[in-house]
């Protein structure tokens, strides 16, 4: 097998500038690619080249641009999508022990799958384990030998646990939930647990640093007709329900009004500083403003 040879920061400057990369400030260059990666980047830089050469207008700024915006997007996603959390953290809490109180969850019969059932209760069991000396709340149960109850335990949860337990739900819980979300029951008892995974999906890349710029979702939110029809379309006149652009009106409805006007406001400034940025390649419409 080839090794790839390594090459410094001056060599890899040199490599973008033959490729046709107008690149103004050196210094800059240098830092940028020294602390976020030259292999990382590259999947920024794919709209502004063709293979490995770039076109005739593409700058070193352009891509930190990019770069920065996509940063900048993924905090308020973040910050958006922990609300959602939140809120389905506490309604499931609250649904379950108003049903089956509040350490039933112990028991695998009040689901349908024991064996991811076991599997949650084990990573929040390594958890709790590992927070005890750091959160009050727990030491509190601990020391007065009670287990923890459904409305805490949740909070030892990851948005993809919970989306899990609810999928796993008794049916009367599901619906119970969705209620609460304003989903039709014979229609939110999966939607509620699709839109999760969608959440779950967006939130996990946002948390690891992954690019959403240009980026293509093997798996599409699930959207309603009239929310399809507020999809870009392509150039060849199909919907665009790849790109980030579509998770957007799931956020819509899962997230507070408050939350979703502020999240917008903030795309807004973004975009407002960071021109270059061709919103295209988030899969939005020009019309996003009004329409979303």
């Amino acid at each position: 097998m080839t090794e790839k040879p390594f090459k410094t920061i001056d060599e890899q400057i040199a490599l973008l500038q033959s490729r046709g990369l107008t690149i103004n400030n050196i210094d800059e260059a240098k830092a940028f690619l020294m602390f976020n990666n030259y292999y990382r980047i590259s999947g920024y830089s794919l709209t502004l080249r063709k293979d490995d050469v770039f076109y005739e207008s593409s700058t070193m700024q352009n891509l930190m641009d990019i770069y920065a915006f996509d940063h900048g997007l993924r905090h308020f996603l973040l910050a958006l999508i922990e609300t959602v959390e939140v809120k389905m953290k506490s309604v499931y809490a609250y649904e379950f022990a108003k049903r089956y109180g509040a350490v039933k969850y112990l028991d695998s019969a009040l689901f349908t799958n024991e064996t991811r059932h076991r599997d949650i209760l084990q990573k929040a069991e390594k958890q709790r384990q590992s927070s005890l000396r750091h959160e009050a709340y727990l030491k509190h149960f601990e020391d007065m030998g009670q287990v923890v109850p459904i409305w805490a335990y949740v909070d030892l949860l990851t948005i993809a646990d919970i989306s899990i337990l609810y999928s796993i739900s008794t049916e009367e819980l599901k619906v119970a939930v969705a209620d609460v979300f304003s989903l039709h029951p014979s229609k939110g008892v999966n939607l509620l647990g699709r839109f999760m995974h969608s959440l779950t999906i967006v939130r996990n890349l946002c948390a690891h640093g992954s690019r959403l710029y240009n980026r293509l979702f093997q798996q599409k939110p699930s959207l309603n007709k009239k929310e399809r029809a507020l999809l870009r379309r392509t150039s060849d006149k199909s919907i665009d329900n790849a790109h980030l652009y579509g998770f957007l009106f799931i956020m819509k409805r899962m997230a507070s009004e408050k939350a979703f006007c502020e999240l917008k406001n903030q795309l807004e400034i973004l975009s407002e500083q960071y021109p270059f940025v061709d919103l295209r390649y988030y899969g939005f419409r020009e019309d996003w403003k009004i329409v979303l």
